[in-house]
């Protein structure tokens, strides 16, 4: 199963950059979007469909805002929509399809750039997200953890981690999580492959040319649980799609 995942920051105006094009070609079984910013019946979504995908849709009751989607060549058994919190539901931030035992998510972790309401909510989110993995993992779940993570775990993962080390995103509190979440029988797909390779980053400030200059943070991941790691036979990052101030990264697992 190859598998994407990508923050598209709007996905209808992701498909003026030619997104469709790009998925075409790249031709993943199951690519899982994050900030899709739309409802399926404002996107012309058989365009989608034309391609052989299946496509569910979980936005936000805010119009224009977060929302995330599982696009799929593969029929699930199952699609949840949510999980247990409710603030977290309304921002449409996790979507969770079944295959056999292997659950897949499409997850949105929120940002806390805007302020410390919205950075207080974070860690909450991140405190609640643990929790419904572990009762994931308890009911004898794999489990596959696709999406824009919001935070950089490493100081390999950022561009400048002294300049940023009081950065939401980079902060000692968010990266102790990304420490405890890995420490709790899950694998960073792309860091099982390439451990200490350096500027390597999933998105770029659309200021100072960023992207050009490749001064980005890595704040977008597919983590597995500890059982499927010897089936993962693939990871990358794409930073050649360029219709979003995110690329996407992608994992191969053999199911």
């Amino acid at each position: 199963m190859k598998i994407i995942s990508y923050n598209v920051n709007g996905l209808r105006s992701a498909m003026t950059k030619g997104l469709v094009e790009w998925l075409s070609t790249e031709s993943p079984d199951v690519i899982c979007f994050q900030e899709i910013k739309a409802h399926k019946e404002n996107v012309d979504y058989k365009q989608f469909e034309d391609l052989g995908y299946e496509t569910f849709w979980y936005p936000a009751q805010k119009k224009g805002y977060s929302g995330v989607a599982i696009f799929t060549r593969i029929k699930p058994d199952e699609v949840r929509f949510g999980n247990n919190y409710e603030q977290s539901n309304l921002e449409g931030r996790v979507l969770s399809a079944d295959f056999g035992n292997t659950t897949l998510i499409s997850a949105y972790f929120p940002s806390g750039t805007s302020g410390d309401e919205r950075q207080t909510y974070k860690y909450q989110w991140l405190d609640e997200f643990f929790e419904y993995i572990n009762e994931l993992k308890a009911a004898g779940r794999s489990i596959i953890i696709c999406g824009d993570y919001n935070i950089c775990h490493k100081p390999i993962d950022i561009h400048n981690p002294v300049s940023n080390k009081n950065s939401s995103g980079f902060l000692p509190e968010e990266r102790a999580w990304m420490d405890k979440w890995f420490e709790n029988n899950l694998v960073d797909t792309f860091r099982l492959f390439y451990p200490d390779l350096a500027d390597q980053y999933s998105w770029w400030s659309y200021r100072a040319n960023a992207r050009a200059n490749n001064k980005g943070w890595r704040i977008d991941y597919i983590s597995v649980t500890a059982d499927l790691k010897d089936k993962v036979t693939a990871a990358a990052i794409l930073p050649d799609a360029k219709h979003s101030d995110h690329c996407p990264v992608m994992a191969e697992v053999k199911l």
